[in-house]
């Protein structure tokens, strides 16, 4: 049986997963022609990096399901949660709202990320 951590993060990577491919389709074919090219292009990178950390999400509830649950990998998954949000979402919010302060947020995601992997990290050179 799943642990609650691993069905949390796959619950989660499932969604992200979900909402990814349908802003990655949007982008394509609503937001094409509505927004400059430079937008889009920070469009498609928010797209690009959550569906990244999607499979990040993925790897964390595998290992917390093989493995068990450690604080590491559970800081990992949020983390990669978190820049997500903060990271793709900040670089959605500015691409349809071209509202530049948006962009103040996005390396707030992307530290998020880093510590997400550093978190792998220390969890694999501690096993």
């Amino acid at each position: 049986m799943m642990a609650s951590m691993d069905r949390t993060f796959l619950l989660l990577a499932a969604v992200l997963g979900f909402i990814g491919v349908a802003l990655g389709a949007f982008g394509a074919h609503g937001l094409r022609g509505r927004l400059t090219p430079e937008m889009l292009a920070v469009f498609e990178t928010g797209v690009r990096y959550q569906m990244y950390h999607v499979f990040a999400l993925l790897v964390v509830a595998s290992a917390i399901g093989h493995l068990g649950s450690a604080r590491l990998l559970v800081a990992a998954g949020w983390s990669f949660f978190a820049g997500i949000l903060l990271f793709s979402g900040s670089l959605y919010a500015l691409a349809v709202t071209n509202t530049s302060i948006l962009g103040a947020i996005t390396p707030f995601g992307g530290l998020a990320f880093l510590a997400g992997w550093a978190c792998l990290a220390l969890y694999a050179a501690a096993r």
